[in-house]
């Protein structure tokens, strides 16, 4: 069996290798698309805007006639299926063009495992009804898991992307130093908890800013509503962390320093989003931005690790060796 190009014949296999570099960076642009769109879908109370349906809409295929809540609904699943399309592909296609043993396959082969149960998870929130009012102890706990599971998905992705550059083209998982390892946890319980607080605000939204406070402290609030008021506390705590941790790398030349300088800047950006989100009562765009910056200093985080990886075992045994 022929090896793949990317061992036998370097020249011949740019253009493919070029090829597949693109597709991998639009597919977790896409996927970054559709988690905001996910979140424009908890934000709006649109979560059950297919009723207890799925996969099905309202009991059918192609809703006819359907409420904005249902179109909202409706669009997320329909993104979420070419999504699930277009990461099978990725996968496929790395495992053409790259050999066994190499990060690229197994980075592919962690975007389809955590898209396939993202999938599941989204369902789970239909079908168990963790949306539109529920306040639920369960709502809080399954939120937290499934956010993990996304974030875990981004960072498979940007590994495809980012390790589809790297040089030789046969890899070993490579090892980050440990305090950028440290930071990715970090970041994704700040997420998390970022989650949970923005569904608070969609749940119990407050008409001032004095009286979003008098709710968080109140000794009758929702639990949602206490752990509103944790966020903003381990945020900056977090983002000093991460500033730290990044601020170790900012010296190194080529990308890593250059990565480094990107994540100090989207923590302070983030941060500053955060007041902004506070202050303007969590409307629904800056609740979306405030998640797209938040989504940008993740994957900048995980390309760091990446890029500031000791060097990796070659691996030089082709496919079907």
């Amino acid at each position: 069996m022929a090896s793949p190009v990317a061992v036998t014949n370097p020249a011949s296999a740019q253009p493919r290798t070029r090829r597949f570099r693109a597709y991998a960076a639009g597919v977790l642009v896409y996927n970054v698309l559709v988690v905001l769109w996910g979140a424009l879908v908890r934000a709006t109370g649109s979560g059950a805007g297919c009723g207890e349906h799925w996969p099905l809409c309202n009991g059918v295929v192609v809703p006819r006639a359907p409420a904005l809540e249902t179109i909202i609904e409706f669009t997320h699943r329909i993104m979420s299926g070419v999504s699930l399309a277009a990461v099978a592909l990725l996968c496929l296609w790395a495992f053409r063009l790259f050999p066994r043993r190499h990060a690229v396959r197994r980075a592919a082969a962690l975007s389809m495992m955590f898209l396939l149960l993202e999938a599941l998870l989204g369902a789970g929130l239909v079908l168990l009804n963790y949306v539109d009012k529920n306040v639920s102890l369960g709502r809080v706990v399954y939120l937290a898991a499934h956010l993990t599971n996304t974030q875990l998905l981004l960072a498979s992705l940007a590994a495809v992307a980012w390790l589809a550059y790297r040089e030789p083209p046969a890899l070993a998982w490579p090892s980050s130093p440990r305090l950028i390892r440290a930071a990715l946890p970090v970041a994704v319980f700040v997420v998390v908890t970022g989650a949970i607080a923005a569904l608070g605000d969609t749940l119990f939204p407050a008409s001032t800013l004095a009286a979003g406070m008098r709710q968080d402290f109140s000794s009758a609030s929702s639990l949602l509503l206490r752990l509103r008021l944790a966020h903003p506390i381990l945020a900056v705590a977090a983002g000093v962390f991460l500033i730290y941790a990044a601020w170790q790398s900012l010296r190194r030349p080529g990308p890593a320093g250059r990565l480094a300088g990107a994540a100090i800047v989207l923590v302070f950006v983030q941060v500053l989003s955060g007041a902004v989100n506070v202050a303007l009562l969590a409307p629904v765009w800056m609740q979306i931005v405030h998640l797209l910056i938040a989504d940008a200093l993740w994957i900048a985080l995980v390309f760091l690790a990446l890029e500031t990886a000791s060097p990796a075992r070659a691996a030089s045994s082709p496919r079907g060796a």
